[in-house]
This record gives C-alpha cells, sequence and structure tokens, in this order.
C-alpha cells in the first residue's frame, strides 16, 4: 500500500482538474484507486477487533467516487481532490452512524458519529441527549475522547432552540447540533508512516462510544 503515491495523485489532481488531463492519467488514478482499496481491507481488519457490527461488509466497495456531481454546483471542476471511505453497519454511513475516513494533502482526517440526520433521527438524538444527558456528557468528557475529540463540531448548529425545547434548556448548547461529528486530523506525514493504519483504528476505537450512543437513540 503506497499511501504516498495516493497523496501525490490527489496533489496534482487538484492542480488539473479537468477531464483531458484525467484521461491521460486514467491508468495512475486506477492504481491509487486500488492501493486505497488495499489500505481500506487492512483497516476493515482492525476495526473488526473492536466493532462487530462491520462484520459482513466489502471494504474495497466503501470508498467513495472521486467524481463529483456538478449539476447544482458553482464549482464546475469535475473531480475531488481526496479520496473518502465510510465504514458503518450496512456501508457507507447513509443514516447511521459510523466511521470516515479522508485523504487530501495536508487536510486528511479521521471522523465519526453521524452526519446531518433525517428529522426523525434527529429528534430520537435530541430526544436520547435531553432524557439520558449524564451518559452522554460522560462520553464526551472521557478523558482519552476528549484528548483527541475537544469537542463536537459545530459547523451547522442551529443559532437557536430547536422546536420542543426551551431556550434556557440547561444543554441547549449540545442539542442545537444538527450533526453529531466528531473529527481527528493526521498531517502528511502521519499518513504515509507505516503505522498510520493502527493509528486510525485507535481514533475510532476512542470514538466508537459515541457511535453506540447514537445508534441506541436510533433504534
Amino acid at each position: 500500500m503506497d499511501l504516498k503515491a495516493i497523496l501525490k495523485f490527489l496533489k496534482d489532481i487538484s492542480r488539473n482538474n479537468n477531464r483531458e488531463w484525467f484521461e491521460k492519467n486514467k491508468p495512475r488514478y486506477l492504481e491509487v484507486k486500488t492501493q486505497f482499496e488495499d489500505f481500506l481491507e487492512a483497516l476493515h481488519k482492525e476495526l473488526l477487533k473492536f466493532d462487530n457490527s462491520l462484520a459482513g461488509l466489502n471494504p474495497r466497495k466503501l470508498g467513495f467516487r472521486i467524481y463529483r456531481d456538478v449539476r447544482f454546483s458553482k464549482d464546475k471542476r469535475p473531480y475531488k481532490v481526496n479520496m473518502g471511505a465510510g465504514f458503518s453497519a450496512h456501508g457507507k454511513m447513509e443514516q447511521e452512524p459510523g466511521y470516515y475516513l479522508h485523504l487530501e494533502p495536508g487536510k486528511s482526517f479521521v471522523a465519526g458519529g453521524i452526519y446531518m440526520p433525517d428529522n426523525e433521527n434527529l429528534a430520537k438524538i435530541r430526544q436520547e441527549i435531553d432524557y439520558n444527558t449524564k451518559p452522554f456528557l460522560k462520553i464526551l468528557n472521557d478523558k482519552k475522547f476528549k484528548k483527541l475529540f475537544p469537542a463536537l463540531g459545530d459547523f451547522d448548529k442551529l443559532k437557536t432552540a430547536p422546536k420542543g425545547f426551551p431556550k434556557d434548556h440547561p444543554h441547549i448548547d449540545l442539542l442545537r447540533h444538527k450533526s453529531f461529528i466528531v473529527s481527528y486530523s493526521f498531517t502528511d506525514k502521519e499518513v504515509t508512516s507505516k503505522d498510520f493504519g493502527k493509528s486510525v483504528a485507535i481514533v475510532c476505537k476512542t470514538l466508537k462510544p459515541l457511535n453506540d450512543f447514537l445508534k441506541e437513540a436510533m433504534a
């Protein structure tokens, strides 16, 4: 597995994001895609050591397409400049908590939790946090957890209280979230190290209690 070659390809495509360049370099893309899938296969084995819900998945199918959907975007660049994959019980984190791997030169990270749950699941999660705040706070304030994840991502929080909750709710700051995501960044040097897969697994194992809480809330 040559993750250095993956980062190099992504760096090059960010400078040459057009179909002509991509078609000329298609064999190179297919090679780094295979390298990425090899890494996902090895990572899957590490994740299974602590999360049996991922059993039965084909890790080589968990990567996201490099082709961008530009139909409704002002940004018409045809290709992504990252490679990503989602690990969750039924596949690629579609309306369920899981682990997300993102490789991009200078911007690689691992994330977990659930991104933009639908209204029904969001209501269930908020209700669970309201009813069982102590267990949720225990997860967020755990020493190992907090060292890697100082706080939930706040990129899409409501500016006011969600419907059904008073503005002076003691935990309104948590309830205002629309996604429940934590993330941990890696340097390019860390990504290309021989222990990167195990480092990713350690991060995922640390965030697993958050996923478990969210799964139970949505059940």
